[in-house]
């Protein structure tokens, strides 16, 4: 394989015209076909979100003990408790970075919103463009009404003290069936989350751009046989022209 590109420039490339299903088709095309994609029950918890970043990785385990009893006090600083009590033996701060996309491994454990309105928002509010976990997200109806991109593998109630604890960051990971690397190309649309191997991004980018272009081609002649007004995903002289240097 060729060598590692810098996939935070990268990325946006992918962003700027291409759907899930075209970096798909560019993965089949290097001999990748299946292996990259994500467990489609792992999807975008609103219709329209839309992301390609990097990957910041994150490994979480089942806890194997529990909380103690709290009073009401100590209850509103529980996560800080579990963190003392070392249920949080790592730090993703350092390696948030605009454009970086947040992946969640969570080695099965039992239902726990890991993800919420707040840790969600403050992970856009660092610069963040998308949360991809194989596990639960709770306060949903937030997460939607402030359109934070978390795609998830179902709704969860619980918080995490006693549930689960994060043990290392920046690690190769598992997560919906899937090998995700620190660095490599996460993508999520309403058809659900793909990955693209840092190297060979340049490669799938080309071939997904070519695929993305005849597709927004025949389009636009149905749309103008049917009488439709073109919009936006039937532009393909904007996208050809964004990619002409790979084409």
């Amino acid at each position: 394989m060729a060598e590692p590109v810098d996939t935070y420039a990268l990325a946006p490339r992918f962003a700027a015209f291409l759907r899930v299903t075209d970096v798909v088709d560019g993965l089949d095309a290097v001999g990748l076909a299946d292996i990259t994609l994500l467990d489609p029950t792992i999807r975008p918890l609103w219709m329209g979100m839309k992301f390609w970043g990097p990957a910041v990785t994150m490994r979480v385990l089942p806890a194997n003990r529990r909380m103690p009893v709290l009073s009401r006090e100590e209850a509103r600083r529980s996560h800080s408790i579990w963190g003392k009590m070392g249920g949080f033996a790592a730090s993703l701060d350092p390696h948030i970075k605009p454009g970086c996309v947040v992946v969640t491994s969570t080695g099965g454990a039992r239902e726990v919103g890991w993800w919420g309105s707040n840790n969600s928002m403050d992970m856009q509010a660092r610069g963040a463009v998308g949360i991809v976990t194989e596990g639960q997200c709770r306060d949903t109806d937030e997460v939607c009404m402030q359109q934070s991109p978390v795609a998830c593998a179902g709704i969860g109630r619980p918080i995490i003290p006693g549930r689960a604890q994060l043990v290392e960051v920046q690690v190769p990971v598992g997560c919906g069936g899937v090998q995700m690397r620190p660095g490599d190309i996460v993508g999520c649309d309403w058809d659900g989350v793909v990955v693209v191997p840092h190297e060979v991004a340049a490669e799938v980018l080309a071939i997904a751009a070519h695929i993305a272009i005849d597709d927004k081609k025949g389009r636009r002649a149905l749309y103008e046989k049917l009488g439709r007004e073109p919009d936006q995903t039937v532009d393909w002289q904007a996208a050809q022209e964004y990619y002409q240097d790979i084409l």
